[in-house]
């Protein structure tokens, strides 16, 4: 079990699944929550990640930094997407072994599966076959991680925990539509299609894949769970179990914004995988499942982003 007093390092508190580890562990009583920003702490930067280690020692260490990206931001930079979250995991990672920490969560990603996994996707999937093309550095990256995690638990029995989470939205989830996920960007296109008074909304691709789509907040449950009860280097899953079609999304989506336009699908843009979901078997044999079902998460997501995104 964590001590509520231990100092807990939270990388990436600013982000959208940072943000609701804080709001998680606050609200559990843990009083000793370490956090830096960007302008005070670049954690691509090697020896600034290990004098603040040095000086910090941070018991637990969870890493939720990365750059990260939708399917046009991770298609277009891969250079970038592969070169910095590299850095920040090695940096932190080595770090935190060399600086005494005691345990380590490395938030990963469902996209380090194959393209045409298994599904639902078991975390046996792991380097089980070709990656989908338009986000390989990203899951490089990401794999680079779990393994880099891995090798200091079998050859230092660090107890460094690898969590790959499903599809997110929530609070402070990025809305930039260069850059988002399909779900925020699907959010901010119909509020501003229903602004404008548009009678359609064009939306990428066919609006056959199926994806899942899990709540921030239920993720940062899932981990407070994780570093208390697990202690595998092995992989673990974290989803809901159910998945959706990219058409049904768009249209629950425009039932919840109140935007009563026609969807026109935009073909000559890229699906990416035909469908993902993950197996959770392994998380709700631990006791886990989530508590907000994907309309009510869209409607709490939609008033964050009208208080503090919306123009």
């Amino acid at each position: 079990m964590l001590d509520k007093s231990e100092k807990i390092f939270v990388a990436g508190h600013r982000g959208m699944v940072g943000s609701a580890l804080i709001r998680r562990l606050e609200s559990e009583g843990f009083s000793n929550l370490l956090v830096r920003d960007r302008s005070k702490l670049d954690l691509r930067d090697e020896s600034a990640v290990a004098k603040f280690f040095a000086e910090e020692k941070p018991a637990v260490v969870i890493l939720a930094a990365a750059k990260v990206g939708g399917i046009k931001a991770n298609n277009d930079f891969p250079v970038e997407f592969l070169l910095e979250n590299l850095r920040i995991q090695n940096n932190v990672i080595r770090s935190a072994y060399e600086h005494g920490a005691r345990k380590l969560l490395f938030l990963g990603s469902s996209c380090i599966y194959p393209k045409l996994a298994p599904q639902p996707i078991p975390e046996t999937a792991l380097l089980s076959g070709p990656l989908e093309p338009t986000n390989e550095a990203y899951a490089i990256a990401k794999i680079a991680g779990i393994k880099l995690c891995q090798a200091y638990a079998r050859q230092h029995g660090a107890n460094f925990i690898s969590v790959m989470p499903t599809n997110l939205y929530g609070p402070n989830d990025n809305f930039d539509l260069e850059t988002s996920h399909v779900l925020a960007a699907l959010l901010r296109k119909a509020h501003e299609a229903k602004g404008r008074k548009d009678s359609e909304l064009i939306v990428w691709g066919s609006g056959k894949p199926r994806r899942e789509f899990l709540h921030v907040d239920d993720l940062a449950s899932a981990c407070v769970l994780l570093l208390e009860q697990y202690d595998s280097p092995e992989i673990i899953n974290v989803g809901c179990g159910e998945d959706i079609s990219i058409r049904e999304l768009a249209e629950l989506i425009c039932d919840v914004i109140g935007f009563d336009g026609e969807l026109t699908w935009d073909a000559s843009k890229p699906d990416g995988p035909p469908r993902k979901l993950l197996d959770v078997t392994k998380l709700l044999d631990l006791g886990w499942k989530p508590s907000i079902p994907l309309q009510d998460g869209i409607a709490q997501t939609y008033e964050w982003f009208l208080t503090n995104y919306a123009r």
